[in-house]
Order: C-alpha cells, then sequence, then structure tokens
C-alpha cells in the first residue's frame, strides 16, 4: 500500500525521489479492489498490461510531463485496441487507434487504466441512464454519481487515477464534478480534438477533464490542448500557465428574482458564502437577469438538437430500438421528428437569444453560477427519471449553446455535509482566466480533495513585486538558480521572483563550446516555435549595466513574451551564432536537457 496523494503535483515529486511507475499502477489497482465499485469501469485494463506499459517508460523522465500519471477515460472515447461502447453493448465497436487527446496524454507519459461508465451515448446529467451496474456517488450513494460523465468523476473522487476524461455537451463535465467534490473542466469548444469520440451533439461537444485540483485539471488540459487539422471542429487557442488572480475582475451572477434553488436553502446558502469569497477575492459583482439563459438551455433539450443526437444512433434505433436504454431511447426518438425548418427555426431562435443575452455578458469578465440548483437522490430518479435531470442542466445547458468554457470547483461542505460547487463561465478562449480564478477560490474554500481525505497543499507564496528601483530579467540557462552562472546574479543583489514561461514563438538551442555549456534562445515565426522555460529574476538597475557588459556574443538583452501575455527583459541569440548548434526545443527547456544529457 502507497499512502500517497494521486495529484500531479505529489506523483511527480514521488517519483522523483525514487518510486517506480509500476509500483503506483499496483496502487491504482489495490484501490479499485478496495472501493468494490463494479458501476465505475466498463472495461478495465489488465493489471499486467498497464505494468508492463509503466517499465516502459524507465527511469523518471522529466521531459514527460505526465510521465507516470494514472488516468481513466469515458467509454465513449476510443484507446486502442479497446472497445468503445457509449454504454450500449449493441453500438460497440474495438477502437483502431487511440482518440487524438488519448495519444496526446499517452505520449506525455500518462497511464492508462481503464474505461469508466456514463449516461448511455452521453445523454443524461444523472449518471443512472446505463445498462451496467450504476456508479454509486462518491461522496454519498444515495445521492446519483452525475453524468454523463459518471464513471470518470467517481473514479477521480475516489482518488484511484489522478484525472479522468469526460466529456461535456450539457453538463456531463461539470455536475458529476459537483456531486463528487472535484474539479470539472470544460474547455472553450474546439480547444480539445473531438477525433476518436463518439459525438452526442457534434456542434457543441468537448472533451472534459476531472481532476482533485484545478492545477492538476489546468496542466492536463494544456498538455491536451493542441490543434489537431483533422478535426473539422478544432479552434486555435493560447493557454497560458497559471499566474496570479487579477486584483480586481468583473463578475456577473444570477439576480436575485431569476436565480434558482428548486427550494434548497443550503445550496442557496453555500453560493452565498461562494461570491462572498470571490468578493474578497476582488470580484465586483454585478447581479443579471439569467430569464433569456434559462429559454435558451431548454433548446438543447426540446429544439432540433435532439435530432442532432438522433445522427449517432438512428441506423440502432431503427433496427434494434431494445437495445437502447428506455430513457435514453425515448429523448433521442423525438428527433425523428423534426424537420429541416424545425432546426432552421430553433436557429434563429438562438441567434435572437445572443442578440440579447451577449451584451449583457460583455459587461462582466466572468459568470459565477451554482454547478447545480440542488440535489437528486436515486430513489428520486427512479420515481421521475426525467424532471431532476432537466434541474441539473438548469446552469449548466446554455453554456456551449454561447461557446462559453467553464469550470465547475468545489466550495467547501454544506451545512448538511454535501459538496458545495460554484461554475465560472466566461467566453472562449478565457479558460486561463477562470483556471486562475478558480483555483484561488478552491484554495479560500479548502474543502478535502473528492472522498479521498487528502487535502490541497497551501498555495505557493505570491510573486513578490518589483520595485522601482529593480527591473525584471529572464534567464534560460546558465543563470537559473543552481547553475554555474547564476552568481552574476546573486552577487548583484538580484533576487528570484518566479519560474515562468514563454509564449509558444521560441526556439532553443544547445551552444557549441562551453564550460560552462549555454543555450541560445531566438524567436521564430508565430506557430512555429515553442514554450520554454525560464525563471524571472529582479536585479537593481543600477546593476544592469555591469551585467549586460558581461554578456558574451551571441547572446544579448532582448524582450521577451511570456505566456501570460506579459512581456520581460532576458536573454535571446544571434541567428547567425546558431553555427554548429543544436535544436533542443523539444526538451521544453534548459534544466530538461541537462537532466536528459546526464541520465
Amino acid at each position: 500500500m502507497i499512502d500517497l496523494p494521486f495529484t500531479l503535483t505529489a506523483l511527480r515529486a514521488a517519483y522523483r525521489e525514487g518510486i517506480k511507475p509500476e509500483e503506483v499502477v499496483r496502487e491504482v489497482y489495490r484501490r479499485i479492489e478496495a472501493v468494490d465499485d463494479p458501476g465505475i469501469f466498463i472495461h478495465l485494463i489488465e493489471t499486467d498490461a498497464v505494468i508492463a506499459e509503466a517499465r516502459a517508460l524507465g527511469a523518471y523522465d522529466s521531459k514527460k510531463p505526465l510521465f507516470g500519471i494514472p488516468f481513466a477515460i469515458k467509454d465513449n472515447i476510443d484507446a486502442a485496441g479497446l472497445p468503445t461502447t457509449a454504454a450500449c453493448p449493441a453500438f460497440a465497436y474495438t477502437a483502431e487507434k487511440d482518440a487524438f487527446v488519448v495519444e496526446r496524454l499517452r505520449a506525455a507519459g500518462a497511464l492508462l487504466i481503464g474505461k469508466t461508465n456514463l449516461d448511455q451515448f452521453a445523454t443524461g446529467l444523472v449518471g443512472v441512464r446505463t445498462p451496467y451496474p450504476v456508479p454509486k456517488n462518491a461522496i454519498d450513494p444515495a445521492i446519483v454519481p452525475g453524468g454523463s460523465s459518471s464513471g470518470s468523476a467517481v473514479a477521480v473522487a475516489h482518488g484511484m487515477v489522478s484525472f479522468a476524461l469526460g466529456t461535456d455537451t450539457a453538463g456531463s463535465g461539470r455536475v458529476p464534478a459537483a456531486l463528487n467534490n472535484i474539479v470539472g473542466l470544460k474547455p472553450s469548444l474546439g480547444a480539445l480534438s473531438a477525433t476518436g469520440m463518439v459525438p452526442a451533439c457534434r456542434t457543441l461537444d468537448t472533451i472534459s477533464v476531472f481532476a482533485l485540483t484545478v492545477d492538476d485539471a489546468y496542466d492536463v488540459f494544456r498538455e491536451a490542448a493542441v490543434f489537431d487539422d483533422g478535426d473539422a471542429y478544432a479552434r486555435r487557442f493560447e493557454m497560458p500557465p497559471l499566474t496570479a488572480a487579477p486584483p480586481a475582475f468583473r463578475l456577473g451572477i444570477p439576480s436575485a428574482d431569476s436565480i434558482e434553488f428548486c427550494g434548497d436553502d443550503d445550496q442557496a446558502s453555500s453560493f452565498t458564502h461562494a461570491i462572498e469569497a470571490l468578493q474578497h477575492l476582488g470580484a465586483e459583482v454585478t447581479p443579471l437577469d439569467f430569464s433569456d439563459l434559462y429559454e435558451l438551455a431548454g433548446l438543447l433539450y426540446e429544439g432540433a438538437w435532439v435530432a442532432e443526437r438522433l445522427t449517432v444512433i438512428e441506423r440502432l434505433l431503427a433496427e434494434r430500438p431494445e437495445q437502447i436504454h428506455p430513457v435514453t431511447r425515448d429523448i433521442i426518438v423525438r428527433g425523428s421528428a423534426m424537420s429541416a425548418a424545425d432546426a432552421f427555426r430553433d436557429a434563429y431562435r438562438l441567434q435572437a437569444l445572443k442578440r440579447r443575452i451577449l451584451p449583457a455578458l460583455g459587461s462582466v469578465d466572468l459568470l459565477a453560477v451554482p454547478s447545480m440548483p440542488t440535489f437528486y437522490t436515486v430513489a428520486d430518479l427512479e420515481a421521475d427519471p426525467v424532471t431532476p435531470n432537466s434541474r441539473l442542466g438548469t446552469y449548466t445547458n446554455f453554456v456551449n449553446l454561447l461557446d462559453l468554457c467553464g469550470i465547475a470547483v468545489p466550495t467547501g461542505p454544506r451545512r448538511d455535509g454535501r459538496p458545495g460547487s460554484v461554475t465560472l463561465l466566461a467566453r472562449a478562449g478565457r479558460d486561463g482566466l477562470l483556471a486562475t480564478l478558480a483555483k484561488s477560490l478552491h484554495h479560500a474554500a479548502s474543502p478535502g480533495l473528492g472522498a479521498t481525505g487528502w487535502h490541497l497543499p497551501p498555495l505557493d507564496p505570491p510573486m513578490p513585486a518589483v520595485t522601482a528601483d529593480e527591473i525584471a530579467i529572464a534567464v534560460c540557462g546558465a543563470h537559473m538558480a543552481g547553475l554555474p552562472l547564476n552568481r552574476e546574479l546573486t552577487d548583484r543583489g538580484a533576487r528570484f521572483l518566479l519560474a515562468a514561461e514563454t509564449a509558444p514563438s521560441y526556439c532553443l538551442f544547445a551552444l557549441p563550446g562551453g564550460p560552462p555549456a549555454r543555450p541560445g534562445m531566438i524567436r521564430v515565426a508565430a506557430g512555429e516555435g515553442s514554450r520554454v522555460q525560464l525563471e524571472l529574476w529582479a536585479m537593481p538597475k543600477t546593476a544592469l549595466g555591469a551585467f549586460v557588459d558581461n554578456i558574451p556574443p551571441p547572446l544579448g538583452l532582448g524582450t521577451i513574451a511570456l505566456a501570460d501575455g506579459s512581456s520581460a527583459k532576458g536573454f535571446l541569440c544571434e541567428s547567425a551564432g546558431l553555427t554548429g548548434a543544436t535544436d533542443i526545443s523539444a526538451y521544453g527547456g534548459w534544466r530538461r536537457y541537462l537532466d536528459h544529457q546526464a541520465c
């Protein structure tokens, strides 16, 4: 038994200290056996096969950002050689290759454990619409696990895996997260490739990420967010690393006369406390009328988008309707009665609602909404399989129709002990802002992580401010902390600020000569470069002249674009000085390159 939190931070530290990936894999399967819930996984990969893959990773490799990290995927996402069922055995097929996102994660060193249960064909927010055993909610088995990504959320909440992939069309990456006390990141549409995913509504789907912490969810998302030219709906976004939260931001919330909790006073109180926490973090709150948003949300299951779901299973529905879950069948079959005229009418209605809604959304930086208005039990769904599901989508169904990104974040237990959760929403491409604020909110609440009993590690201290007498200097090589030329900074009174990354428009080269060995970084055209790890140091302006005078060619100081959109003075290399140099951009930074050379 390994008493180790399966957060990325904890596992990376354990690997640096010598633990082996196969030991972690054995602990994964021990935890799965200990929880003993047959509803979580539809297909669990054989232990020996995953151990063999873990051993093949070899010694810890820091240039693989997900080295030895165990994960699971929802069973409407392909993994090579494994069945994809979408929770319908009659639909099942064996995938010939990994989904694009799964391939990215495995290339980064992540270890796939298995494929998880779901509401059939990703149609539902409750997690009980499956022919397989229903996964048990990790916090309270009486409560529904949430859907459609039920198994993925429960597996993460129990600490079986570090993260899991779900999908999100109407809230399937957010509602299960809220019900199981974990983070659910729903990316901007098109940021993650849908190649190798069984669609629900192809125009509105996205793969999503479940994790115990915001940092973990965002790290996984950034690793997977690579443009896929083979996905017709893919879009290019720059996703910067998390930085300090802005000192002030405009926050929209549902107005008092338009907010809905279905009579759940504990949920109302929990949301109020979360908004107060956001105000302490700098939120300037603006109540907004959500009536149009609720009307828009109704389109997803009452309008022509139901017919889009029909395109996935039309043949199965016609030939073997009895093989489809009865609730799922009753929902999707309505699409067969819809016409092209209905689709156009609903498209016009969507556009008219957006015209009314978007000006209000443009007046704020982001929205905060309850992740769901209230809780429902398994017994509630047995009595009424439709109404509770619809209510769970109150604050989620409109999100993808408006092209918003979102993240559900735990906010601490309610008065009755059930998990509190808030979802932050913003315009497409603002995933980094949401994750930054979600991280601050998560730490302010400091809840337990899922159902594990683990707790959030403390936040790193904020970056010290650069004074008027200092200048921030970015270093990417031998001047970094602990490396041979760092004394050229410290002897001049420079102080460390933080680790950072460049914008993805640089190449890094190992220059000939030395000692000491040095890299050279050059800027290239947009889309042709990579992010490069660096450090920011604050140097007294009075020492800058002597420092610059000591820099040898082909190096010099220039302006470096950073991943968070800011810039700093730092080391750049003349392209004429690259004769005999080796391109090491693939390592992502000088330290990773040195680690590789030392192996």
